[in-house]
């Protein structure tokens, strides 16, 4: 009776996995089905799902409008700059927060998490302007500092907990084998949290990736990421929603599959330290 009990359960949360799982991947799933409309078909009413005339009219259009490989390698060189310059400040801070810390280091990792919860409108005048006199506007360089900025108190917070699951006693055994400061993140502390610092890289070119706002108020043409491209679909004449969905579905393909095949490398790195 308590196996069959089980069993249900089991299938019970099993189905309601789906089910949640479903919800949460149809947006991209109509997405991609709409970009291989026309657009009458892409606004019609009610939607066709699957029974639809399917055409790469979208794809070759949006191809032949828009430099889809030059806002692609933008988004490359955005996020992979950001997240590279990121870890580099956030390892010995969140090494220093977890194995020297102060009597105001809670304090100072709350203020840095705080900062996440301004609305960035609030800083974007002040931001614009130094940009703007510091040559910084529409350019990668420009994006990197203000990606790598808004997304250090997040690198910062997550390598901070994974450092706090090292055991401290492996750092005093290298310190006394010899091992100076440099030898001790490099050598010793980095290796050991390769997990965390995986899944913290992973994490930080996805909020990259997909950062909309500042890319699309600090850019125009040279320096305008994949989420610029999606929005220069968006007219005064209206949206044209199937090419709109062939652009969108462009920008998070490479994404998209780059979480597909580093998830387990994800997962583990999340769930770094969780068991001991």
């Amino acid at each position: 009776m308590a196996r069959r009990v089980t069993t249900r359960r089991r299938l019970i949360v099993t189905a309601i996995a789906w089910v949640i799982a479903f919800l949460i991947f149809f947006p991209i799933l109509y997405t991609v089905l709409t970009s291989f409309k026309t657009e009458g078909e892409a606004v019609s009413v009610p939607p066709h799902f699957l029974f639809f005339h399917w055409t790469l009219e979208n794809y070759i259009e949006v191809n032949a409008r828009s430099d889809y490989f030059l806002h692609f390698w933008n988004s490359v060189v955005i996020s992979v700059g950001s997240t590279v310059i990121g870890l580099a400040i956030a390892i010995p801070a969140a090494w220093s927060m977890a194995f020297v810390p102060g009597k105001q280091t809670k304090n100072v990792l709350m203020w840095m998490l705080s900062t996440k919860m301004l609305p960035p409108v609030g800083v974007l005048i002040p931001i614009y302007l130094l940009f703007r006199n510091y040559g910084l506007l529409d350019t990668r360089t420009g994006l990197v500092i203000i990606l790598t900025l808004i997304d250090l108190p997040i690198i910062i917070w997550m390598l901070y907990t994974y450092f706090k699951e090292i055991p401290g006693e492996i750092l005093e055994a290298a310190r006394m084998d010899g091992a100076g400061l440099r030898d001790e993140i490099l050598y010793v502390l980095t290796p050991m949290a390769v997990p965390g610092i995986a899944s913290t890289l992973l994490l930080n070119i996805i909020l990259a990736w997909n950062e909309a706002f500042w890319t699309l108020n600090l850019t125009a043409a040279n320096a305008a990421p994949l989420t610029a491209f999606i929005a220069s679909y968006s007219s005064p004449e209206g949206l044209f929603y199937a090419k709109l969905s062939a652009a969108s579905t462009m920008a998070i393909a490479p994404i998209v599959i780059l979480g597909w095949f580093s998830q387990k490398q994800l997962v583990r790195g999340l769930t770094f330290g969780a068991v001991k």
